[in-house]
């Protein structure tokens, strides 16, 4: 089974991308779940048709610890197994440790175990790397993978760094690996280049470019992945080349950050910041 975690700023489509890679992966057979890490509780909307999914915190606080497997767990595209940790009452609470509490469960009630026969988890994860419980997926080994959604954008790119960062961090003392960068296109001069560029300068690959196509937002308001909304489409071809990369993929490495200094010249040299 391998453990994959989609990391990014918030913001930039970690979760369409994570769904539609999905969706390419459950295409092929590979038998995915997908454990959304974000409060918000939409990682696995547009596989289940909606947000059909109660969250493991909100069943939790209704129904106390009595609890099943398929209470926090629904069936979606390509027969993926879903399931959303949710969030604190709005105001209370700390959203990273209902991650802690969320995958503690899901270990509890067997949601990992052999039998499952799982070939990927996904953790789709809220933003940067700076809460405990959001690093989660990646500090106490239930991720060994990790790909960045990342585009030309100067913010997008200091959040891929700062992900660097903390992966470094934790790769020191276990197994997780950077598994590459995934550009989400914001249609900014030069983007594959710089992304290109970028992947170099951290010792990791840009694992593929995702071009901007409207589909994707006519999909996402039919509730679907582009995959399952219009699979004849070019741009569900595009998922599937990622979702294929991904399954093929076997360049895992510990990156080398940037400083913000050479963040920035990179910008430059590519007249972003001009």
């Amino acid at each position: 089974m391998r453990k994959v975690a989609i990391y990014g700023k918030g913001g930039i489509g970690k979760s369409t991308t994570t769904q539609n890679t999905v969706a390419g992966l459950a295409e092929m057979g590979k038998k995915v779940m997908v454990v959304g890490c974000d409060p918000k509780a939409d990682s696995t909307r547009l596989l289940l048709g909606g947000l059909a999914q109660k969250t493991v915190l909100d069943t939790l606080r209704e129904e106390g610890e009595d609890v099943e497997l398929e209470d926090v767990m629904k069936t979606g595209y390509g027969n993926t197994s879903c399931t959303e940790s949710g969030g604190p009452e709005p105001g209370v609470g700390c959203a990273g440790r209902g991650i802690i509490t969320s995958i503690n469960l899901l270990e509890q009630l067997g949601a990992y175990d052999a039998d499952k026969k799982l070939d990927y988890v996904f953790y789709d994860v809220l933003g940067d790397v700076v809460c405990g419980g959001f690093a989660m997926p990646i500090r106490d080994g239930k991720a060994d993978e990790i790909y960045i959604v990342v585009s030309g954008e100067m913010m997008a790119m200091y959040a891929a760094n700062n992900i660097c960062k903390g992966i470094v961090k934790f790769a020191e003392a276990g197994s997780v690996r950077l598994g590459g960068l995934i550009c989400n296109s914001r249609k900014v001069d030069f983007e594959a280049q710089m992304i290109e560029e970028l992947a170099k300068r951290l010792g990791t690959q840009m694992i593929h470019f995702v071009p901007r196509e409207n589909v994707v937002q006519r999909a996402e308001i039919n509730r679907k992945t582009v995959i399952d909304y219009e699979p004849a489409h070019a741009q569900a071809d595009e998922y599937r080349q990622l979702a294929k990369k991904i399954d093929d993929n076997k360049l895992f490495v510990i990156p080398t950050p940037l400083t913000i200094e050479e963040l920035e010249k990179l910008l430059i040299d590519f007249g972003i910041a001009n």
